[in-house]
């Protein structure tokens, strides 16, 4: 669409304005508005307007985007408030980190016991399903009132966007467990006390480990969000200011670098998975 004028170019690219007055040498008009400029100025003998079919400042062209890549971290910002991509990066991917691990540390062990005991299901459950339906950023005014401004009620509401799915979709993953596994155990000899340590939690690591990186992809998709309440910051910042003064460009580089980094980081986990867990029946799964 960005290279081809014949598919969609519904704007022109003034390079000549002509007899017209308010046209500007690199003016985005509409190409209806254009053709009626030039209508006009050929009726009248006037100069007439030149231009070239274009998309939208908000569509840029392919090469542009790859151009984005490169400026974007090594060309200063434009704007005295403007920020660098790579310190927006690394400042949503603090957030991301912290948010995730916080989930992971009261997530995993509290969905595990909900798994493989059913007391703690009946007393845990019911409040975790009615808390998963609430939006997380309903709770944003909450966490800026608590925590301030700053980076701790973005960490906040990724932790409350994750944390109760969490518990819900590890407890169903431990009751995957094949029961036989279990009267194997007891018939060896294994004490009901020991059976959470050495076996339940080994059989199903694999499963929950496959589970944690799914989440991880989770927590991406409140980071926009998170990162909007109280001061904003992040690669939301970037994403905004480049918007701001139409720096699409950067825009779309900035929103595709986080698919990349997505990406890579659940492909990198996948490969520590095959080393972690060579018991793993289901290896390829990870």
């Amino acid at each position: 669409m960005s290279y081809v004028p014949w598919i969609w170019h519904p704007m022109v690219i003034v390079s000549n304005p002509g007899s017209v007055s308010y046209l500007r040498p690199g003016m985005r008009v509409a190409r209806d508005t254009f053709e009626r400029e030039v209508k006009t100025a050929t009726e009248s003998g006037a100069a007439v307007p030149e231009g070239r079919p274009a998309n939208p400042v908000y569509l840029p062209a392919p090469h542009q985007v790859l151009a984005a890549f490169y400026t974007s971290f090594t060309t200063k910002p434009q704007t005295r408030d403007g920020v660098w991509l790579h310190e927006s990066l690394w400042h949503s991917i603090q957030i991301i980190l912290w948010g995730f691990l916080i989930s992971s540390l009261i997530g995993v062990p509290l969905g595990i016991l909900c798994g493989a005991y059913s007391g703690m299901s009946r007393m845990t459950e019911p409040f975790t399903e009615f808390v998963r339906y609430l939006p997380a950023p309903a709770f944003g005014a909450l966490a800026v009132a608590i925590l301030g401004i700053y980076d701790g009620p973005k960490i906040a509401i990724i932790v409350i966007g994750t944390l109760f799915q969490q518990i819900l979709i590890i407890a169903n993953t431990t009751r995957t467990l094949d029961y036989p596994l279990v009267e194997a155990a007891l018939t060896l000899g294994t004490k009901r006390r020991q059976m959470l340590s050495r076996v339940v939690i080994p059989a199903v690591l694999p499963a929950l480990y496959r589970d944690q990186r799914i989440l991880l992809g989770w927590a991406w998709t409140y980071l926009i969000v998170a990162e909007l309440i109280g001061t904003t910051s992040g690669i939301t910042w970037f994403i905004t200011q480049q918007a701001r003064y139409q720096h699409f460009p950067n825009v779309y580089a900035a929103i595709i670098i986080i698919g990349i980094i997505g990406l890579g980081t659940d492909m990198v986990l996948a490969l520590l998975g095959r080393s972690l867990f060579t018991w793993d029946r289901n290896g390829t799964a990870v």
